[in-house]
């Protein structure tokens, strides 16, 4: 069968609306030991829901507190792993009930709440720049395609359980890009 060189066959997809991405690193962390995925609705072969994928690890010689893929449906959250992080640390990461809520008044501010566990994870955004289309292709992490719309804050903060945690803030994300970025659309595709 011929092909166009611009068409791109892929067997797993995903999607979301509302999408709060965090990677950051706390106290004498030396890799990221903080990760918020979140999205207000994700759309999968399995269904639709609020989900993502969260490590809280707050002493980086220990064990996470938390660590998994979060979804208001144990389905959904169970084709992250094995279909969109199959290759990566993630595949075999465990599905969290959580409750999650992201909240926009972009682009003032955009907040993200993610109850997982008997953790409480706020990440808050402030005064955005403009939002960007991108276009990325697989790598070594994250190994899928990348499309979609990202928007860099100015200052970002997390608070968990209500206390606020001083962030470092690494030069690149989980997704290749900036590590914290509100994306309103886009797609995950292998």
């Amino acid at each position: 069968m011929l092909q166009s060189p611009t068409i791109t066959p892929v067997k797993q997809i995903m999607s979301w609306e509302g999408g709060v991405d965090l990677v950051a690193l706390t106290g004498a962390a030396t890799a990221p030991n903080i990760i918020v995925h979140l999205a207000r609705m994700v759309h999968t072969p399995q269904g639709s829901a609020p989900s993502g994928m969260v490590l809280y690890q707050p002493d980086p010689e220990a064990a996470p507190a938390v660590i998994g893929f979060v979804s208001h449906d144990s389905k959904v959250g169970g084709y992250f792993g094995p279909n969109i992080f199959a290759d990566t640390p993630f595949e075999k990461a465990p599905v969290l009930s959580s409750v999650i809520e992201i909240e926009s008044d972009f682009p003032r501010k955009v907040t993200s709440r993610v109850k997982v566990a008997e953790h409480l994870l706020e990440v808050e955004m402030f005064n955005f720049q403009e939002m960007t289309l991108i276009h990325r292709a697989p790598a070594a992490m994250p190994p899928f395609w990348q499309q979609g719309v990202e928007a860099i804050p100015e200052r970002v903060t997390l608070k968990v359980n209500g206390e606020e945690v001083p962030l470092t803030l690494p030069p690149v994300g989980i997704s290749g890009g900036h590590p914290v970025v509100w994306s309103p659309h886009g797609i995950y595709a292998r």
